[in-house]
């Protein structure tokens, strides 16, 4: 009879909580609690799906019912071990809160709950998805949990805290279990492979650990479609097919054709990439993922770089690149792709983004020793928003007039709203000095100006300039006008026109003389 496969990811589901990977913070709590005999009667493991949540709670299930007694490493050997490990021990009650919704389900399950253990020391009522349960479950669970009997303890799971009752979370000690880094998943893969006796490329696990993002259960089970896929062996030319990833070579000379800037070059050879029906946003992702191991090389010598990209090439292209131009390229690439659903096609955002690579290059000197060059023209403003952006000793001054005008052409490009829109409105332009953007703030809108609200606007004038700004405020002068200001005077003024035309109306005039009527000004509105 042939034997039954068991996929990787219950194979070598943790035991114990020395196997747990990424959640130290969670098994030392409770290693500690078990060790000085403390343990609390309810806890809330929370995270992201595939992190070790009811792994957690099935170790914390053995530790309290270990046949050798209350431990912090359950022996694995006594039938207790044995049967929860199995699933079917009975005083581990497993409850799947998304089919068990209903509050007969919830009181059927917790009516059992004064009765003592069959078999164990502890009946542990483990709930998965919890925040699934109905008002009136939630309720029903409330009454035991604010009384609950001393051989009782509660291991309640989610993915989403927030749909949680208050009253649920305060009777828990809550776990909130973090996503588990890339190289540490790919640790594991490579352990779990070594052991399983399966040829692998460590090119192959890294790209397998990146897809699982951050869950270790879908990082076993990728581990074990590509096992499949690859005929018994994990090796990157067949992980980039089965994850639709394009081949790392093709990314690097992407980069290289960036680096040397030959803009005709880098857009047929992106071009070229179309035959294998790439995924267009993973592949910015995956630019911008090498652009950030270049500026590794840049910043930090001794990187080594990782199983993707050796550190000959990276040291290549780390020499290749100016460190602005990456900084600018990953900001360019990371815009590109969220702003990727809004173009054509995904193709055309594509090669617009790179394009836009290319077009968008830090400022140079002129040769007349000026620090804070003026950026090119081909910075994404016009040419009129970006004289009143050029610092203040580089152009002769403007009209206020004009520099309203201006300003106000570069806000209705931001698209902005809310609080940013009206802080951005409230403010006249100064000077732009390289990165650094100065701001006269009238002072009697103060208040708009919070961290957040800064925040917004100086990401939004990053995003509109192609590199990253820094926002300085002063205070207006008496002769500065803001945008909001012009846009006050210009109502006024065509308020004001419009009741001295009301009041010269013949017709009006008419009525005035032969009725004695009488004009409310403020009753006089301009036709828009």
């Amino acid at each position: 009879m042939t034997e039954t496969y068991i996929a990787l990811a219950r194979k070598w589901r943790p035991k114990a909580f020395n196997e747990l990977v990424g959640q130290d913070h969670v098994s030392q709590a409770l290693i500690n609690a078990l060790r000085a005999g403390r343990v609390h009667h309810a806890f809330l493991f929370t995270g992201t799906r595939g992190v070790g949540k009811t792994s957690i709670a099935r170790i914390l299930a053995k530790c309290l019912n270990c046949e050798t007694g209350v431990t912090d490493v359950p022996c694995g050997q006594c039938a207790s071990c044995r049967e929860i490990e199995a699933g079917r021990f009975v005083d581990l009650i497993e409850v799947d809160a998304a089919s068990r919704t209903k509050v007969d389900d919830t009181r059927e399950i917790l009516d059992n709950v004064q009765f003592a253990p069959t078999r164990g020391r502890y009946k542990v009522y483990l709930i998965d998805e919890v925040h699934m349960l109905s008002t009136h479950s939630f309720n029903a669970l409330l009454k035991t949990l604010e009384e609950p009997p001393p051989h009782v303890k509660f291991l309640l799971a989610t993915t989403d805290p927030q749909k949680l009752p208050v009253t649920v979370l305060s009777r828990c000690l809550q776990f909130n279990l973090k996503r588990i880094p890339a190289a540490e998943i790919g640790a594991t893969l490579r352990t779990v492979l070594t052991q399983e006796q399966i040829e692998f490329e460590p090119a192959a696990v890294a790209l397998v650990a990146q897809a699982a993002d951050g869950s270790m259960r879908d990082a076993l089970s990728l581990l074990d479609q590509l096992i499949a896929f690859g005929g018994g062996s994990v090796m990157e030319a067949e992980a980039r097919a089965m994850l639709g990833t394009v081949a790392r070579d093709h990314v690097v000379q992407l980069a290289d054709r960036l680096a040397a800037r030959q803009s005709a070059e880098l857009l047929r050879f992106a071009r070229t990439l179309e035959q294998w029906g790439p995924d267009y946003a993973q592949l910015l992702d995956e630019l911008a993922a090498l652009l950030t191991r270049i500026a590794l090389k840049q910043v930090l010598g001794e990187y080594d770089g990782d199983e993707l990209y050796a550190p000959e090439l990276l040291a290549r292209l780390a020499a290749a690149f100016a460190p602005e131009d990456v900084q600018l390229y990953y900001q360019t690439a990371i815009i590109g792709r969220r702003d990727l659903p809004l173009a054509p096609d995904p193709r055309t955002g594509f090669e617009m983004t790179l394009l836009r690579m290319i077009a968008f290059r830090p400022g140079e000197s002129d040769g007349g020793g000026q620090g804070n060059a003026v950026s090119a023209p081909l910075r994404g403003v016009s040419r009129a928003a970006e004289s009143a952006l050029a610092p203040a000793d580089a152009s002769a001054p403007q009209s206020e007039q004009t520099e309203q005008t201006e300003w106000s052409a570069v806000l209705d490009r931001l698209g902005l709203q809310g609080a940013a829109r009206q802080l951005a409105s409230h403010c006249v332009l100064v000077a732009r000095e390289g990165a650094r953007l100065k701001l006269a703030l009238d002072p009697r809108s103060g208040s708009l100006r919070t961290a957040a609200v800064e925040e917004k606007l100086a990401q939004a004038l990053s995003r509109h300039f192609g590199e990253p700004v820094r926002l300085e405020f002063v205070a207006t002068g008496e002769s500065e006008a803001t945008p909001a200001q012009a846009r006050e005077r210009a109502a006024q003024e065509h308020l004001d026109a419009a009741r001295r035309a009301f009041e010269t109306d013949p017709g009006v005039q008419g009525l005035r003389e032969r009725f004695g009527a009488q004009v409310i000004p403020e009753t006089v509105r301009p036709v828009k």
